[in-house]
């Protein structure tokens, strides 16, 4: 199996490096793909070095599957064109997410959304899959009404610029800066752009993706994205309100704690609860603080946190690829 990783050079493509070494993803042939000026440059993985190549050089090589990192525009670009020659493209970038025709899928939640006749699927915003990994379990069985989420999101969501600009500030160090205000000692609450419903795009996305996904357009989403200045990853706190009677917190631990890719930390007595300092360098979707809303008989609250780079990016695109193969759409 060839596998082109388009964006190789990126801090996901690195992460997705790692993730296909880890997992012992079975591809025969590893192209990495970055842009004209990262073009010709040597890469090590697993142990061998690989040449760099160009998007058209990727093509011409003909991969099985090709992994997406590296923007929207590069998606819409070349996504088509490696899809047309009957590649598997799993794009991380926004660029497809909400077309009708393309599935958006995290593999323990919605594997099924596979069975649409598309060659380019997308991977869903890292926000988006740790949420949902939490809302699926407890909407099959407890039916969801609505969630109001607050995010607190790591720097590593931007890129390697707004890691270096958080580093800096700590240091003292005059550099460039990604974001309008200094990130260090500080949370903004603006992640991406500002849209005509003063919502952020980021948190239009954690509405509209979570219905796709949970194929349910009558559970109703409302965010605050806000960036802190952690590197770790990811941290949410959600309110959940039922459709009927509230379950027992215990019967939502229960269905939690069954559910793969989740792991139920939550015992505030012994200071136990997820942070994104243990969540980093982890697979798995992390949750705690689970307790009655004392002010709504059918809501609750929950605290979710999860590695962005990793389950919220990475490891989600190659279990996504895993997935075709177990569904014997791709030959391993």
């Amino acid at each position: 199996m060839r596998l082109a990783l388009v964006g190789a050079t990126g801090m996901v493509g690195e992460v997705m490096q790692s993730i296909l070494k880890e997992r012992g993803f079975p591809l025969s042939e590893f192209i990495p793909v970055a842009s004209a000026k990262s073009a010709g440059k040597t890469l090590t993985w697993n142990g061998q070095p690989y040449l760099v190549r160009t998007p058209e050089e990727a093509l011409a090589l003909q991969p099985d599957v090709a992994l997406f990192s590296a923007g929207g525009d590069t998606s819409l670009e070349w996504a088509p064109r490696f899809a047309a020659q009957g590649c598997y493209v799993i794009d991380n970038s926004s660029a497809w997410r909400m077309d009708p025709s393309i599935p958006l899928v995290v593999p323990e939640v919605n594997p099924e959304a596979l069975d649409m006749d598309s060659r380019i699927i997308a991977n869903p915003n890292c926000s988006t899959i740790q949420l949902v990994m939490v809302l699926k379990p407890l909407h099959q069985r407890f039916p969801i009404k609505r969630v109001i989420v607050s995010t607190y999101q790591s720097v590593t969501g931007t890129g390697k610029a707004a890691v270096d600009q958080l580093v800096n500030e700590r240091q003292g160090i005059e550099g460039a800066t990604v974001y309008p205000y200094p990130i260090d000692k500080n949370c903004i609450p603006h992640c991406d752009v500002f849209l005509d419903n003063d919502y952020s795009k980021e948190e239009m996305k954690l509405s509209h993706e979570t219905k796709k996904i949970l194929s349910d357009n009558t559970v109703l989403v409302s965010a605050t994205a806000v960036r802190v200045p952690v590197q770790g990853g990811h941290s949410e706190a959600v309110n959940i309100e039922f459709s009927g009677e509230r379950p027992s917190m215990e019967a939502v631990r229960a269905c939690l704690n069954e559910f793969p890719g989740v792991t139920v930390l939550d015992n505030p007595a012994a200071n136990s609860y997820p942070m994104p300092r243990f969540a980093a360098g982890q697979d798995d979707v992390f949750v705690g603080r689970i307790r009655e809303d004392h002010s709504h008989p059918r809501a609750m609250h929950c605290w979710i946190v999860a590695d962005n780079l990793r389950k919220g990016a990475a490891t989600n695109a190659v279990q996504i690829a895993e997935e075709l193969i177990r569904q014997k759409k791709l030959q391993a």
